[in-house]
């Protein structure tokens, strides 16, 4: 069984290129596997492996500058979740593309998974789901608004086409495990929105936490590793992945006569060209030899 962490922290790190190394060095002695994302803004990531491994990452995080109180949400999964380990520095920990917002200023009230149905239910609340498209196109909160964003970098812009919709409203809004709701509040703050909530641990805390028979929850939850979907409980959904796409699929739409492994499936297969297709089909071909040969196609760590 491994244990899968999903954190953020939002700090200042002065020089994001000093940690890198030594985070990375340790989480690839410890057979550490997922991805972290380091800017001046902080960490972002999801990593899986070993109950001890996990406990001496998280507790190197923990002693970087303004971690101390970092927070982190934890499942299991029965197999590897990842292929390898990526350490890569950015420009932000979540793409928002606005250089304004700031959630160490400010940020909307937080909300408990226990409290979260009867704001949601409020005839006075408008409830945003702020993650992209192909998220929530397999799971969302009953009522929720789907701002049909292909990147969280389109919020901002659909923000201000549609917030004549919200008049007199209060906004709660939600994601995955919190962290672009860091951003969309302080975000809505500064455009003058005055009562902005977001989901406490996003909806992973929520699933971990609400009984099924008490939840609003509809459908599975994406996730952003081989499980592909999690369900109350953070069981692990039906989910696939189309590896062309990226897109989450379910068993059944492999029969579609658009699906061919690795290609194509039922969203993508009028999306690339032919070109496209005869690539992926050698990309297949490597894995599947890679395969034969017991060795993994993707392996190792990166960025360091």
């Amino acid at each position: 069984m491994f244990t899968v962490a999903a954190l953020y922290h939002f700090t200042r790190f002065d020089d994001p290129a000093v940690i890198k190394p030594a985070l990375a060095q340790l989480c690839c002695a410890r057979g550490v596997t997922g991805t972290l994302l380091l800017a001046r803004e902080g960490i972002n990531g999801t990593i899986a492996g070993n109950r001890d491994a996990i406990d001496a990452v998280l507790a190197h995080i923990r002693a970087l500058p303004g971690c101390a109180d970092l927070e982190w949400k934890e499942s299991t999964a029965t197999k590897p979740p990842f292929a390898r380990m990526k350490v890569r520095l950015k420009r932000e920990i979540v793409t928002m593309g606005q250089p304004d917002v700031d959630p160490r200023a400010r940020v909307g009230h937080y909300v408990e998974p226990s409290d979260w149905n009867a704001l949601i239910t409020a005839p006075d609340v408008a409830v945003i789901d702020t993650r992209n498209d192909y998220e929530v196109a397999i799971g969302t909160f009953q009522g929720a608004v789907d701002p049909e964003t292909a990147s969280f970098r389109d919020f901002p812009a659909w923000w201000e086409a549609n917030k004549h919709r919200f008049h007199n409203k209060r906004i709660a809004m939600f994601c995955t495990g919190g962290i672009r709701c860091e951003k969309s509040t302080n975000y809505l703050l500064g455009q003058g929105v005055e009562d902005v909530y977001h989901l406490k641990g996003g909806i992973l805390k929520y699933l971990e936490e609400m009984p099924a028979a008490d939840s609003t929850w509809q459908g599975e939850c994406f996730v952003f590793d081989r499980r592909v979907s999690v369900g109350h409980g953070l069981e692990e959904g039906p989910h696939l992945l189309c590896h062309a796409c990226r897109r989450p699929i379910l068993p059944e739409d492999r029969n579609h006569p658009a699906f061919e492994e690795g290609v194509a499936c039922h969203h993508c297969a009028d999306e690339t060209t032919e070109a496209d297709k005869t690539r992926f089909r050698e990309r297949q071909k490597q894995i599947a030899l890679a395969r034969k040969r017991g060795a993994a196609h993707l392996g190792g760590i990166t960025g360091l």
